[in-house]
């Protein structure tokens, strides 16, 4: 059951991050475009802080809760 829940929460956090990726980078190549994002810097720094969020969850959720042998199987 452990390693179930490390996964998916690992698989939760990547693709939020992902998502969150992927939403800066339509911003950055249709900025002009997206109507309900007037202010896109302040929309882009909002994304860029759910990122770095996610990224941080990952981080530490790899730091402190995967052993070696739990990186190898995740991962595999």
């Amino acid at each position: 059951m452990r390693k179930e829940i490390l996964k998916a929460s690992r698989l939760y956090f990547q693709a939020n991050l992902e998502k969150h990726k992927i939403n800066v980078n339509n911003l950055l190549r249709n900025a002009a475009g997206v109507a309900e994002h007037p202010d896109i810097m302040e929309t882009i720094d909002k994304e860029l802080g759910i990122i770095a969020e996610y990224d941080d969850k990952l981080e530490v959720l790899d730091k402190y809760f995967l052993g070696k042998n739990d990186k190898e199987v995740l991962n595999g």
